[in-house]
Formats: structure tokens, sequence, C-alpha cells
């Protein structure tokens, strides 16, 4: 039985001891997972996310002493997405925490979503001594061959080099295009003894920008353009680019289509946004022929792995003026551009707007209609359906609150109906659109930021693959709302399946009582199937001092034909 007294008790005699860097023991030399954790925390790791096994006892105790806490999830693929969600407040690395072989494995699919949506994440793995791995072969295999494909670089620990490995893990997880890092740390390495000061970290690089014939051509295609366009992704998030393009986008009255991840970016109440794209093609029915109509699109940090098939080459370089700023050259192919700057978004606009003044641009008022279309497209009047959901919630909910959204019909409405006024004001699982990812993002996020209202959507199924999580909510006494959309079906596979004229085979399931299993779990439980139902149980959980599930129920079909 976990004794939370005397981990809350290690956990503040470690931040007591600590300050940036500081070290608890003034030893010549420390534990090899002293090295790993005293890094994490100089970079402002404060939480790490698992299931330990009796290979990675070290690490946990490490990386408490570091004044680090260690949360126990009931699941590593939930643990990641908790990572993740810690992630997008503080700004530091998410750490997960896995025991060897089936530990760490339970982990792929979470570490393969924060490789393809950019999350820098350390994997810490348990593994067996390499000389042991000769002779013994219980729960062994390579576990960096299975992590390889799915990250940036894969590790194993070794003493001499505890420190470098540490550094360098940290330095490929943030730059260049963020993502997770693996390293194995066999059982004796963990506790091998290493030298208590660490070398030199390695200074982080700064951004560039363009320069020379090309950057001319584009300060001149920005003077010339009448009907210029900005598609903002993943790089300008990441880099933090908001101010940027804001100030960019008004000063030059460019419109701005977002990526769903980079929601907010330009606040989508802001009469130059026309908010996230890439998952709805009864949206971009109306976002695409405005970019067909530009002279002119900028690309910025724009990465298409988000962007559903109909993205595939909606502009025509030989036609149109495209720019694209990227993290890293365009290997993806999806578009093409006249120019490419691998440089910083923010740094790539201001050298680009250099004694360019702004002109006439859209003078037929096309993006004001575009807005207008988009608003009637996506109706919120109706009395009770997944529309009124959403609007309820984001009128009852202070403007600051924070959503994630698990994968289905639900976040596809969602994503264009949720205004976000802030970068990652909005989580989901983008790139991959793995299920079960909005408890155990609400959790994360809610835990890293309590003073935010936080609310996690999810649909029946979703909810059913993650709700032990929901144990995990109340042990940490996090508060997130957690709202089910109730319809027992998996709806957007039934709505496919439909549309493709098959007969209903493996797309239902039983409807079952999710007040109850919050409730049963330590949270509040409502059932809804109102607007002011769902009002009283919203205000209710904003003062409650336990998660909440509320269970929105909804018709079969909702979503037909608003997707």
């Amino acid at each position: 039985m976990v004794n939370c007294a005397a981990l809350c008790f290690v956990y503040d005699r470690a931040e007591s001891f600590w300050r940036e860097g500081a070290q608890v023991s003034t030893s010549s030399t420390i534990r090899a997972a002293d090295a790993l954790a005293r890094r994490l925390y100089a970079e402002g790791c404060r939480y790490a996310f698992g299931m330990p096994g009796g290979e990675v006892l070290t690490l946990v105790d490490a990386l408490e002493d570091a004044g680090i806490r260690f949360v126990l999830a009931k699941h590593e693929n939930a643990a990641a997405f908790m990572a993740e969600g810690a992630y997008h407040r503080t700004g530091a690395p998410g750490i997960l925490v896995a025991t060897v072989g089936p530990g760490a494995l339970n982990g792929v699919n979470a570490v393969a979503n924060a490789h393809q949506d950019r999350v820098p994440m350390i994997v810490l793995a348990g593994a067996v001594d390499a000389d042991e791995a000769q002779t013994y072969t219980h729960q062994v295999l390579d576990q960096q061959a299975v992590f390889r494909p799915i990250t940036k670089a894969t590790f194993s620990l070794v003493p001499g080099a505890a420190h470098v490995i540490a550094d360098k893990a940290v330095a490929i997880a943030t730059e260049g295009r963020p993502g997770p890092v693996h390293i194995d740390v066999p059982i004796s390495v963990a506790d091998a003894s290493v030298p208590a000061v660490a070398p030199p970290t390695r200074p982080k690089a700064s951004p560039t920008a363009p320069s020379g014939a090309d950057l001319a051509t584009a300060r001149r295609w920005l003077s010339e353009a009448k009907r210029p366009i900005m598609v903002v992704g993943l790089d300008a998030m990441v880099e933090g680019a908001g101010a940027e393009i804001t100030a960019f986008a008004e000063k030059y009255n460019v419109p701005v289509v977002t990526t769903y991840k980079a929601k907010g970016l330009l606040a989508e109440d802001h009469a130059l946004s026309l908010g996230g794209a890439g998952l709805s093609p009864l949206a971009d029915s109306h976002l695409l022929p405005l970019i067909e109509k530009a002279d002119l699109v900028l690309c910025v940090g724009y990465d298409p792995i988000e962007m559903r098939v109909g993205w595939r080459d909606v502009w025509d370089p030989a036609r149109q003026r495209v720019i694209d700023i990227t993290a890293v050259p365009n290997h993806h192919y999806m578009h093409q551009s006249g120019l490419n700057f691998v440089a910083g978004c923010a740094a790539s606009l201001a050298a680009i707007a250099e004694g360019v003044a702004p002109s006439d641009t859209w003078p037929e008022g096309e993006v004001a209609a575009t807005k207008s279309s988009l608003a009637e497209a996506f109706p919120k009047q109706e009395a009770w359906g997944p529309a009124a959901i959403m609007d309820t919630c984001r009128q009852v909910l202070p403007r600051n609150a924070l959503a994630t959204v698990d994968s289905g019909a639900h976040r596809i409405l969602l994503s264009q109906m949720w205004e976000c006024y802030e970068p990652r004001g909005l989580t989901q699982s983008t790139a991959l659109c793995t299920m079960g990812c909005a408890i155990p993002l609400a959790m994360g996020t809610k835990l890293a930021d309590p003073g935010r209202t936080v609310i996690g959507f999810c649909g029946d199924a979703g909810f059913l693959m993650v709700a032990g999580e929901l144990s995990t909510a109340a042990e940490l006494a996090v508060t997130p709302i957690i709202l089910v959309f109730v319809d027992a079906s998996l709806s957007l596979i039934e709505l496919k399946q439909r549309s493709r004229q098959m007969k209903n085979r493996g797309v239902d399931f039983a409807r079952h009582d999710f007040a109850a299993m919050g409730a049963a779990f330590g949270g509040a439980g409502h059932t809804v199937t109102t607007r002011d139902e769902l009002t009283d149980a919203l205000n209710a959980a904003m003062s409650a001092d336990t998660f909440t599930v509320i269970a929105a129920v909804i018709d079969r079909g909702a979503y037909d034909g608003r997707l």
C-alpha cells in the first residue's frame, strides 16, 4: 500500500534541499540514475509518470530525491499522456517511467503519438544488464529496436557517459522539432557511481532567420500581395510564435488558418482567425476556396502531418506564390512551395516584414464572408445534441478554460466549435489520432496548472479504454471535468460504415452508467440530457473538490451532416 504521507514527506524534503541545480549531497560521487534525474530537474521537470517494477526502483528513488514527483498511473500509455499534459503547461519535457519488457511496451502508443505530435518526452525504461541478458531471457527484448522508429534517439545508459547521455537526451528532445527520446537504464548501471559534478551542458541553439536573394524575393512577394493568407502549424506553436503571428496578420491584414494542433496561436474570436483546419471536410469546403484565391500563401511552421488527405496539393506554386517556413526541410511532399526557409517562424516573419509597407488586401471582404459561412456551417442553436453540449460548455466555462479531446466524431466537431484564445487551449492526439488520450491529458494538465478549469471531452468508447485512471485522479486529488458523449457507438466509424452502405458490424456496444463509474472511483457523477442540466452539472463541477464525470446522452446519428 502506498504511504501518501511518506511520499509527500520525501517530495517536500527534496524541494527543501534543491534549488535549480543545487545538490542534496556533497559527496564526490552519485548514482548514474541521479545524474539523469538532476539534469531533468535542471531542465524544469517536476513530474514523472509511470508504473514501477523492480528494475526501475533506483530511477524512481533518484527522481524523487532530485525534486521530481513520481506519479503512479494505472497504465504506462495513460502515464505518457499525463506527461504530455504536464509538458503543455510547464514547457519542460514530459517524463515516462516504465519497467522492463511489458511496462516499456505498454507505453509505445503514446510515445509514437509524442513523436508525431512533436512532444518532448524522456522515456526512462528499465533494462536487464547486458551480461545478464546473454543467458537470461525472461522479459528480455531489444527495447532500443522497438523505440528507434518512434523516437528522435535511443540510448542505453553507461556509467562513464551518464551525464553526457542525460544532456544529449534533453537537447535532442527539445530542439528543432521536439520529440521523445528513449533511454534504457540497466539495473546495475542505475546504481553505478559517477562523478557528482556534471560537465557543462551544451548551450541551446539560437533561432535562425532567412537572408540573401530569397529573402529579397519574399519581401517583394509580400509587398505585391493583394490576397495573402497564412497557414500556421506545429512548429509555430512549439516556438511560441503566437504574438509575432498576430502582429504580422494585423499589420498586413492576412487571414490565418491554423492546424487543429495550433489552434489559438491567433485568438479565434479575432476577425482574421479562420480557426483550426485539417479534420472536417465540411470546414474545408469553406476554407479551400479562399486558399485557391490567395496570391501569396505563407506557411508558418506548417507541418501537414495533421491534415486530412484533402489538403494534399491545395495550392499551385506555378500559379500562386508560396513561402514555406519550417524547422526542417520539406520531405513530406504533401505540398510544395516557391521559397523554402528552414528557420525560426518569428525571426522569419520579422525579416520578411522589414521595410515592407502594408497595403490594402482582400478588398472584396472575402475573409469576413468565409468566417461568417464557417459559423453558419457549424450552427449552435440546436436544443440538444453534440453542438448544444459544446456550445453550453464554452458559454458556462471560463474564457481561459483548458480543454482536451479524444479521437472520434466529437473531436472533429469540437475542433471547429471550441474557440481557443491562447495556444494549447485545446490539446489532443493530432497526427496519430489515438483514442484514450483525453482523460490522462486532462489529468496531467490539471496537475501542472491547478488554478485553471480543465475539461476533457471523450466518447464513451474512449472513456472505457482508460476508466481506471479515474482512481489516479482521486489519489492525486486533481479536479478535471470529464464530459462523455454517450451514444453507445463508435460514431465516426459507424458513420463511415453507413456511408459505404455496409451493414452495422462491430461498432455498437452497451450503454453504461458513466456517472456511477465516476462516483465509484471517488469523484462526482452527473447524467444530463438538456442544456439546463448540463449547465447545473458544470457549475457544480467547477466548485467540486473531486473530479467530475458528466455523461451527456445523445441520439444515435447525432453527428450526421455535421462533419
